[in-house]
């Protein structure tokens, strides 16, 4: 039986025998290599984004899961959401096999922990999502949440770098992120984390648009808790409600620091009525706009 192309060796150059500049390239290759691979899956990621935006939609929880360095891709993607895009952080739950390491050491044994991860499935109920990585596709712990997860009503977005392998067959939704053999045979904290990596930003960033928390390439939901983001968030409001910077500050005060809110309020309408016309319009800024236009003469 053929190994996995996660696990063969590459017939690029031989990193460790060529000169710097050679080896550096190489690397740079596998990376670009990478990236090349999750354009071809994109129908399949945009499916994802609309299976998370719906879980969001209706109250349900964005369940993260993996082991090793899949884990740490899962973990960036996850951390992001709620400052991004405004998710609410009680509805995103974070699962690395052995727990997300608190210094340098990530042991490799947990990865085959199933009944920790059959725990986590069994926490995945009906309305939520689970999204599951693994480079391999066997990854036990993967597995295990995946068929756990599923047998409790939940729905499950699998990544993995190997077409045709357990967990994708498991998934609802499969994203089969085909990447070369690595530069360095089997470190798939390389070319495969870097094609998940990129597929989880691709995935979660379209969740947000599809959500309406994007309005013309901005965030507009974005949570603004330090002094750089009270800033993007005022000067957002300034660009959107055609504002002066200090209109917009007054408007995000006002707002409690919702840009939405803010953008409304800086139009000429209360919070109130602002809450109420975004919820008319599923949280989608732009049809809110022009819903004000007729009175805006």
């Amino acid at each position: 039986m053929l190994s996995p192309t996660t696990e063969r060796l590459s017939s690029t150059v031989t990193i460790d025998v060529v000169p710097v500049g050679h080896a550096i390239s190489a690397l740079l290759d596998g990376q670009q290599a990478a990236i090349a691979a999750v354009r071809l899956a994109v129908g399949d990621i945009d499916q994802g984004a609309e299976v998370m935006a719906s879980a969001v939609r209706s109250g349900g929880a964005l369940v993260y899961a993996a082991a090793g360095s899949s884990g740490l891709m899962a973990l960036a993607d996850a951390c992001e959401l709620s400052g991004t895009f405004g998710i609410s952080p009680e509805s995103i739950r974070i699962y690395m096999a052995g727990g997300v390491p608190a210094d340098g050491y990530m042991p490799g044994d947990t990865e085959d922990d199933v009944d920790a991860a059959q725990a986590v499935g069994r926490g995945v109920k009906r309305g939520d999502v689970l999204i599951v990585l693994s480079a391999s596709g066997t990854t036990p712990y993967a597995l295990a949440v995946a068929e756990s997860a599923k047998a409790n009503g939940g729905t499950v977005i699998a990544l993995a770098n190997n077409p045709q392998t357990p967990l994708l067959d498991i998934a609802d939704v499969p994203i089969c992120l085909e990447t070369p053999p690595e530069v360095i045979a089997g470190s798939t904290r390389l070319g495969a984390g870097t094609a998940q990596k990129a597929a989880l930003n691709l995935m979660s960033s379209m969740m947000g648009v599809k959500l309406g928390h994007v309005y013309q390439g901005m965030m507009v939901n974005v949570v603004a808790d330090n002094a750089k983001l009270i800033a993007r968030a005022a000067g957002i409001v300034s660009r959107v409600a055609d504002v002066s910077m200090p209109e917009a500050e007054t408007a995000l005060q006002k707002a409690k620091g919702n840009p939405k809110l803010a953008i409304l309020v800086a139009k000429g309408v209360t919070v109130e009525a602002a809450g109420d016309i975004l919820d008319a319009h599923g949280g989608h800024l732009g049809p809110c706009l022009q819903s004000l236009k007729p009175i805006q003469t």
